[in-house]
């Protein structure tokens, strides 16, 4: 039964550098990077050598203890090198790409029932793609999830326009959601942004039940969704797919091949042009964007995006960099300032809310260190989920299985929190601390 989401509580971040809703370029890039670091859960095992040729869609990396969760290659070439780090952890594959591209023919018409459509997708490398809650793993191929969840929007600082970025793959997207319908009894659901919701091609999906949402930012997290519509308890299990790979699903369905292609947007008010580039995942940052000293290249969002650095790939999962100035200036007087109009704040500590339509040209200074924890009631007006987050923050911490189950820790990831590195007074990494709960609950647990 669908369901309309109004959400008061949360927080849209105004920040300079949306991406205007053109295609800049398209890169074939010289070099793309499978990192098994993009998948959470993954022990990688090597399937390829340097010189070793691939299609795209060619196995690259195996879990060791899932034989059947495999990465594949997003472009036909050659490896032309292993990346790894220290104690010989593999970090990267590259890959030299072709100038014409190949593709591994999976075939069509596989997809007619659950097993057929699981094999399929674990060939292709797509299994590893869906998500699976609680603790945001890769979906585990013996289960059958009570639903499957796409949320079609994202109200994330200067996210990506889905309707933009997906409006000439809407049959791939269709037959995508058909797909998934396979591997579960609950339905597919897919939440819609009440702001656009009859204008959406989203709302015409069929074979889906629909929900409209509406509330500042995190109410296009499909974790709050879940939360709100049907909550994980302990022992069921929920998958998630992203739009993107929704549609990559679809088109696997359609024409047997692996297209791992977007529209990426560059974003941030330290992109020269904030626009979208069509692209692969694995790309390299510097063939994607340009980047000048002193910038940093987040992959993702603002506030829950990786730091990529100016020589780094995009990621699997990734459709946005955000473009962000170093803090390294320190400011006289700092917090003190009677009067701050360049600063905005999520409480009335400054006058941002005498002008609630301005957007900030913010940097990455924290303007401070971390401190004493300070037990306010500013992370729950952030948290729209029937948590308590300080006291699911404080079991993280303390490591406390039985207190992080009673407080939560099962509906959620650290991107539904990530508000509350935001509007934390005491300068705290919220998300690290959710994501050792998460991290210490799969040790125990498992």
């Amino acid at each position: 039964m669908s369901k309309n989401l109004d959400l008061k509580k949360g927080l849209d971040i105004p920040l300079k550098g949306a991406a205007a809703l053109e295609v800049t370029k398209k890169v074939l890039p010289k070099i793309v990077a499978v990192k098994p670091d993009d998948f959470k859960g993954l022990l990688p095992r090597l399937l390829v050598r340097e010189g070793d040729r691939v299609l795209a869609g060619s196995p690259v990396i195996q879990d060791k203890t899932h034989p059947d969760w495999l990465l594949t290659s997003p472009a036909s070439g050659v490896v032309e090198s292993i990346v790894r780090g220290e104690k010989r952890k593999l970090l990267a594959v590259l890959i030299k790409t072709d100038e014409v591209q190949e593709y591994v023919d999976f075939g069509t018409r596989r997809a007619s029932d659950a097993q057929s459509l699981k094999k399929l997708l674990q060939e292709s490398g797509l299994w590893c793609a869906i998500v699976q809650r609680p603790y945001g793993i890769i979906a585990d191929t013996q289960l059958r999830p009570k639903s499957i969840f796409i949320s079609s929007f994202s109200t994330a600082p200067l996210a990506p326009d889905t309707e933009f970025t997906l409006g000439d793959k809407f049959i791939d997207f269709q037959a995508g959601v058909d797909a998934l319908n396979l591997l579960t009894d609950g339905g597919v659901h897919l939440c819609i942004s009440k702001a656009v919701y009859s204008k959406s091609p989203f709302h015409k999906v069929e074979n889906a039940i629909l929900h409209s949402v509406s509330g500042p930012h995190p109410a296009g997290n499909v974790g709050v969704q879940i939360s709100h519509i049907s909550p994980i308890l302990k022992g069921e299990t929920v998958w998630t797919v992203s739009p993107l790979m929704v549609a990559a699903i679809g088109h696997l369905a359609l024409s047997g091949k692996l297209e791992l292609s977007r529209k990426v947007a560059v974003t941030g008010p330290a992109a020269e042009h904030p626009a979208y580039v069509e692209t692969l995942p694995g790309a390299p940052v510097s063939e994607v964007v340009k980047v000048a000293e002193g910038v940093r290249v987040v992959g993702g969002d603002a506030l829950s995006g990786e730091n990529l650095g100016a020589e780094g790939y995009l990621g699997f999962f990734q459709d946005q960099l955000t473009l962000l100035r170093e803090g390294t200036e320190r400011e006289w007087f700092g917090w003190a300032k009677p009067f701050r109009p360049k600063v905005h704040s999520s409480s009335w500590c400054y006058f941002s809310w005498l002008t609630p339509g301005k957007k900030y040209d913010m940097d990455t200074n924290l303007h401070g260190g971390p401190r004493a924890f300070v037990e306010t009631k500013c992370f729950e007006d952030v948290t729209p989920i029937d948590i308590f987050p300080i006291y699911l923050i404080k079991a993280c911490l303390a490591g406390e299985i039985e207190k992080m189950e009673k407080f939560g820790i099962y509906e959620v990831l650290p991107e539904d929190l990530a508000l509350c590195d935001y509007v934390d007074p005491s300068k705290n990494e919220i998300q690290a601390i959710i994501q050792k709960g998460i991290d210490l609950m799969i040790k125990e647990m498992a």
